[in-house]
């Protein structure tokens, strides 16, 4: 029996994430599927905290990264390194994740070099291409390119068939970032090793923004409302929010919220003990995507301070509510989540829409599929 290479391409730290449950199931069919690990390095250290959290080495690191560098730079740079490891291994199926620059350049490398391209996370959609940006176009011109698409919920599969890819390509497994969230929270963890003087007795906030659309006036109001919060509650809760590397992100944060007592401004956090610390929140203010898709598995309720998401499911089933970059609402809606314990119930319902444990199963199993190893059609993924 010929094995296949299969190679899988990420550059950020959620890649990583919710690729490593996929690489890691591979690993299981060895005779059959060998893997390849390129890394683009559009995040560097962040990405190298989760492959050594999933115990994964990489096969070629292209080592893109360069402060401030666009994104034009950061889609030519990928293409041009990824050519030639493409050259010299000769995958027989390049996999790519969700909607990055890095995921973008190299399934358009793949193309230009007929591979076949399999995309995970693929379909979710917000009918906005300047939000989130660049990602909506991102996603959406992979669902162009590839071969096999990986929806992880049936709202996201439906989004593909309207845009006539064909049905037999597209499967629906739920999304890798729930394997991934299973096995880390399942870990003992003890939360005084962060090294956060935290007071058990108060409420915690947990906050992430890092967004460009947020950048500016935006991530102002936002870090406005989130001082108001603390200060009003200032005996009730504690606020933590790793603070992104960019500088864009890092100045405006520590102008706003530097000198408020308690807000804890951190580093990064690895991803083991950021899932720790989710699990230990009250309630989580992000503008982040994966989050979103986190927390309700934790049955916390979510703020999302973006305009419009490309996960509508977690908000039709009411654990997760938009409340955009307006400083006011905002405030209001954390108020009421704080004060209110019958709309805080409502949120805290513990519904995962996003997957049940087993999407890498059925990703590498489509994957067997597709080249002829088996010729068991997965049984795909629905939420209960």
């Amino acid at each position: 029996m010929n094995t296949k290479v299969v190679m899988f391409v990420f550059g950020t730290r959620p890649e990583a994430i919710k690729m490593a449950p996929v690489i890691l199931e591979l690993k299981k069919h060895s005779d059959m599927l060998v893997p390849l690990i390129v890394l683009t390095g559009q995040h560097k250290e962040m990405l190298q905290q989760v492959m050594k959290v999933f115990n994964l080495k990489e096969d070629y690191n292209l080592d893109i990264m360069a402060e401030s560098q666009s994104l034009s730079q950061i889609t030519t740079k990928t293409i041009q390194g990824l050519e030639g490891v493409i050259f010299r291994e000769k995958p027989d199926l390049i996999v790519v994740q969700g909607d990055t620059s890095t995921a973008f350049a190299a399934g358009l490398c793949a193309f230009y070099n007929k591979i076949p391209i399999a995309h995970i996370e693929a379909g979710l959609r917000t009918f906005d291409k300047m939000s989130p940006y660049p990602e909506e176009v991102n996603r959406k011109l992979l669902s162009v390119i590839a071969d096999l698409h990986f929806a992880p919920t049936l709202q996201s599969a439906e989004n593909l068939v309207e845009e006539k890819v064909p049905k037999q390509t597209i499967y629906c497994t739920g999304n890798t970032v729930i394997d991934a969230l299973y096995e880390i929270s399942a870990r003992p963890f003890d939360i005084e090793t962060l090294g956060i003087p935290l007071d058990p007795n108060k409420k915690l906030i947990l906050v992430t923004t890092h967004r460009r659309e947020s950048f500016g006036d935006p991530m102002k109001k936002t870090c406005e409302a989130i001082k108001r919060l603390a200060l009003k509650y200032k005996d009730q809760v504690e606020v933590v929010l790793p603070i992104h590397k960019n500088p864009i992100v890092s100045s405006v944060v520590n102008n706003i919220l530097g000198d408020v007592s308690n807000i804890h401004l951190v580093e990064p956090m690895d991803y083991e003990p950021f899932i720790h610390l989710m699990k230990a929140s009250y309630i989580i203010l992000t503008d982040s995507g994966g989050v979103q898709e986190e927390a309700p598995s934790l049955g916390k309720p979510v703020l999302v301070l973006r305009e419009k998401t490309e996960r509508p499911e977690a908000v039709m089933a009411g654990t997760v509510k938009l409340v955009g970059m307006d400083e006011e609402l905002i405030f209001q809606e954390g108020e009421k989540l704080l004060t209110n314990k019958e709309e805080y119930q409502k949120m805290e319902r513990a519904i995962n829409p996003y997957g049940d444990g087993k999407a890498s199963e059925r990703i590498i199993s489509a994957i067997l599929h597709y080249f002829g190893f088996t010729d068991m059609k997965i049984e795909e993924f629905s939420p209960r």
